[in-house]
């Protein structure tokens, strides 16, 4: 029988290894540039730059962190946040924003086609706060996933994901639950199954699913996980600390969940686009929070 004592100081040698190799979250190697720290000096920066990139489309300063670009509204919050704590990833980092915020005005017109379907994992405040540009399109549907999270319909295309909206659905003829089923299938079909991507870890280590725009989507797919909870014992503790990755663990002692939290948070302060550092456990019938 593995002591406490043990355990703890194994989760904490695996915690300063992955945070040291930088194996989860890239630190950004490009050298900081001389990029405004106040915010309407940032904002002022990062409207240039999209202007730049958008000669027919008009960029207006709505106030600090806040950018209308035609008739959609473009907030900065985040970007904003990430640059104060990963100076040197910053230029990267809006390069980045810039290219999706091009991307995202060029092929807002497109009509949505039900195979472009797909769902994504949000956290609540995100989508109460940070998604206000839905444009005179119409609000997002969101559905409720676990606490503080939901999942968002968007449509998939070779340039860019956008969120689908009211409008959307209505072009397409479906009422909100046949958007969810459409978007969920097609998601699970577009995905190499859950069995071969995840393997069951053993107790005082972390697996890891990462690289994928849609890895924390699969937390949507709740019937995928039930052989790797099994394979461990029945014990699943998942967490999503950024949009393309997903942490998850076989153990659920005070001192595995301690080290979870720990290393989520660290990959959640680091992460472009952070997304939780709550703990999940999986139950047959969905997420639940650990507390």
């Amino acid at each position: 029988m593995v002591d406490r004592m043990t355990i703890r100081s194994r989760m904490c040698r695996l915690l300063i290894a992955v945070i040291a190799a930088g194996d989860l979250v890239g630190a950004g190697s490009a050298r900081a540039q001389q990029i405004p720290a106040d915010e309407p000096a940032f904002t002022a920066f990062v409207a240039e730059r999209i202007r730049a990139e958008i000669r027919d489309t008009p960029v207006v300063i709505k106030g600090p962190l806040t950018l209308s670009i035609g008739p959609l509204q473009a907030n900065l919050d985040r970007i904003y946040a990430f640059c104060k704590t990963n100076t040197g990833a910053c230029s990267k980092e809006i390069g980045t924003y810039v290219s999706g915020v091009v991307a995202t005005t060029s092929n807002r017109n497109d009509p949505p086609t039900r195979a472009a379907l797909r769902v994504v994992v949000r956290s609540a405040d995100y989508m109460r706060q940070a998604l206000r540009e839905v444009d005179a399109r119409g609000p997002a549907l969101t559905r409720p996933l676990a606490e503080g999270l939901v999942i968002v319909p968007v449509l998939d295309s070779p340039r860019t994901i956008r969120v689908f909206n009211d409008k959307d659905r209505a072009a397409l003829g479906l009422k909100p639950d046949q958007v969810f089923d459409i978007a969920i299938a097609n998601l699970r079909s577009s995905m190499k199954p859950l069995a071969t991507a995840a393997k069951a870890v053993p107790s005082g280590q972390f697996g890891t699913l990462k690289g994928d725009y849609y890895q924390t989507s699969r937390l949507a797919l709740i019937d995928s996980w039930a052989p790797l909870a099994q394979a461990q014992g029945g014990v699943l503790i998942v967490a999503a600390p950024s949009a393309d990755l997903v942490l998850y663990a076989s153990e659920d002692s005070g001192a595995a969940l301690d080290a979870l939290r720990t290393l989520a948070r660290n990959v959640m302060a680091r992460a472009p686009k952070p997304l939780s550092a709550a703990l999940l456990r999986w139950t047959p019938k969905g997420w639940q929070l650990v507390r």
